[in-house]
């Protein structure tokens, strides 16, 4: 099965082996992009967005991730216009990840979209099954927050640091905690009047 098969059959969520010669290439791929991208940084915005065009499957304007990035593919990661990431961001992207605009991200934050199997023979055969994660415009992601395989995260939410989603989280909600949960909504009461 070549590889784009392979990545036809992951992106609708059938089981898959995690172990063929073509996956494993594609990974190494992979981080021979994200360390040259890593490797950018201090290069002009324009040199940097033409890596990182190299390796996702979109990339808008003034899209940044800090060093070190990781990413399982890149080739299923799409990231909005302004979308920023701080330091040690991975993204295992097995199931397609699609990100909006404006989106921030705090330092470590991971998005998973790959579970391997629960049977343990299974396991050691390479066996996973991948779900997407969506996540709106002008979402706030906190430090060291996991998102977890088949999440959706409407937009204007913010996840506070810490936290470990594993359900949906609305538009314009508050979320946080292990599991991370809606605390309540935010409105015009959280405006502080800056203009910037």
């Amino acid at each position: 099965m070549t590889l784009e098969e392979q990545r036809a059959l992951i992106l609708r969520g059938a089981v898959y082996d995690d172990l063929t010669p073509e996956l494993l290439a594609a990974r190494e791929a992979a981080v021979l992009r994200t360390d040259e991208y890593n490797r950018s940084f201090g290069r002009p915005a324009q040199e940097r967005i033409a890596l990182l065009r190299r390796l996702l499957r979109q990339v808008g304007d003034g899209a940044h991730f800090e060093p070190a990035f990781r990413c399982e593919f890149g080739f299923n990661i799409s990231v909005g216009r302004g979308f920023y990431a701080n330091f040690d961001c991975v993204m295992l992207d097995g199931g397609g990840i699609d990100i909006g605009d404006q989106v921030l991200f705090g330092p470590r934050v991971g998005i998973y979209t790959t579970n391997h199997a629960l049977d343990a023979a299974e396991r050691a055969a390479g066996a996973c099954q991948a779900r997407p994660v969506r996540i709106g415009h002008r979402v706030w992601v906190g430090a060291g927050v996991h998102i977890n395989p088949g999440v959706t995260i409407g937009d204007h939410a913010v996840i506070g640091s810490g936290s470990v989603v594993t359900k949906d989280v609305p538009a314009n909600m508050l979320a946080a905690g292990v599991p991370c949960r809606v605390l309540r909504e935010i409105t015009a009461e959280d405006r502080t009047g800056f203009r910037g």
